[in-house]
């Protein structure tokens, strides 16, 4: 129950702290204008959605089939594919790969699976130097934080916040604008591009008839990453099939339109191996680990599989006023939000992180604003089923369950006392029910059924 202490302290701090919920509100404002701007790109958006729900469930219901066409497809271009049971299974596989290089550093792009895996200090464990790339992941590591957001890894920082950051690392400017220090990022990963042995990405896609990797990205670095040094490793996830390469033409711009408001994101690629003799561009080897970790736990389950069929836009968070409460660190895990509280339990175990599912008001608000359709609140409840079923519930908490149910099942026991009895009771069971900021309505002295009978007579 630790996990579970920890996240409930955590929220409580973080939920009155002003300073945040006015950074994140101002970021995600942001984000909400430009993606009411983008869904208004669409004649029919709903249907655009369907169409997408369709093709996700076809390849999440087929993974099998499809994955082993893009094996056969990508090896036949060069590539080496990799399969990994797990996070150890994936480390062990990308150590190999950086021994057998001579690798003293790597260039990374956004990629959250890696944080899954922790692949930043597994492989500084083994000596090697990894740099993130994109800009909203440098400015975390270079803090030495966790991306907060699965879209937008430092929405918790304001511009000044950065700049301070940065004069504190760097002896920048104290006041240096968003545009020096961008410029200043740039010129330093430059180096680390033409200098890195190795470039790792993850992948947005697996298109399987093309046997192939689509990545999108507003900043250019993914492409630098796997073009500059002579080797790419790609580590995706199971469950980011589609089809066919066609369904690209969807699935890319409803990604773009419900992450970040655009009609497509600035950079979109489909890598289908290293470069070929006649080539003057690009890795001379390719490696593609394909990790399972908990994913196909997640397709056995009769509704929860859907969740496979995410395309990680980051439209769940911003529409949820649970983490635009608590923000994304509170959940410590890889995955935040309502499709983070979907899927961490399965990936780390429902024991210790079974409570993130109850971290919903079950509003819904999630589940409208999902491009491909999963039904995240209700998923959320299938989740919380599934942890009662467990087990996973304090005996002290099951007790005050069944006796809440025998007393209030029963009008004649509830009207046993008055008013300043419940009140005694309920504050030495549950003092600071609501927390230390609110405080619950004292109950009246007597019930609504005697005082309906008095008003009757």
């Amino acid at each position: 129950m630790t996990e579970k202490k920890d996240f409930l302290k955590k929220s409580e701090d973080i939920a009155f702290d002003e300073a945040h919920r006015a950074t994140i509100k101002f970021n995600i404002s942001k984000y909400d204008a430009a993606v009411a701007a983008g869904e208004k790109r669409y004649a029919d958006l709903e249907k655009a959605r369907d169409i997408a729900s369709a093709i996700k469930e076809e390849a999440i219901l087929n993974l099998d089939k499809y994955l082993l066409q893009f094996e056969e497809k990508i090896t036949s271009n060069g590539a080496e594919v990799l399969w990994a049971s797990d996070s150890d299974e994936a480390i062990e596989n990308i150590v190999n790969i950086l021994k057998a290089h001579e690798t003293e550093l790597v260039v990374k792009s956004k990629s959250m699976i890696t944080e899954e895996i922790e692949f930043n200090h597994h492989v500084e464990k083994n000596g090697v130097e990894s740099v993130e790339t994109d800009l909203g992941e440098y400015i975390v590591q270079v803090a030495g934080e966790k991306p907060y957001h699965i879209v937008t890894p430092a929405m918790h920082k304001s511009r000044h916040d950065i700049a301070d950051l940065f004069h504190e690392k760097f002896n920048t400017p104290k006041d240096s604008t968003p545009e020096f220090l961008t410029n200043y990022v740039r010129e330093q990963l430059r180096k680390k591009f033409t200098s890195a042995q190795v470039g790792v990405t993850g992948a947005n896609f697996i298109v399987a008839d093309a046997g192939g990797i689509a990545l999108t990205e507003n900043e250019g670095n993914g492409m630098m990453s796997f073009s500059f040094p002579k080797v790419h490793i790609v580590i995706a996830g199971i469950e980011k099939v589609v089809p066919r390469y066609r369904d690209l033409g969807l699935i890319w711009p409803l990604l773009a339109a419900h992450g970040t408001g655009q009609q497509i994101t600035v950079y979109n690629s489909l890598i289908t191996g290293p470069r070929k003799a006649n080539e003057v561009d690009g890795p001379e080897k390719m490696y593609v680990i394909l990790l399972d970790n908990g994913r196909t736990e997640v397709l056995k389950q009769e509704t929860q599989y859907e969740a496979l069929k995410c395309i990680r836009c980051g439209a769940c968070l911003n529409a949820c006023p649970v983490y635009k409460t608590i923000g994304g660190y509170t959940y410590d895990s890889t995955y935040s939000g309502p499709i983070g509280s979907v899927l961490t339990p399965f990936f780390k175990g429902f024991k210790g992180y079974g409570h993130l599912s109850y971290a919903c008001s079950v509003c819904g608000k999630c589940t409208t604003k999902c491009p491909v359709r999963v039904p995240l609140h209700d998923l959320l409840l299938e989740n919380r089923r599934k942890s009662v079923e467990e087990g996973n519930d304090p005996v002290s908490w099951n007790l005050g369950m069944k006796g809440f149910e025998f007393i209030f099942g029963r009008r004649k026991l509830l009207d046993l006392v008055n008013g300043n009895v419940k009140n005694m009771a309920v504050n030495l069971m549950m003092p600071n029910a609501l927390g230390e900021k609110k405080k619950l309505r004292d109950i009246p002295k007597d019930s609504f059924s005697k005082q309906w009978k008095k008003t009757k007579k």
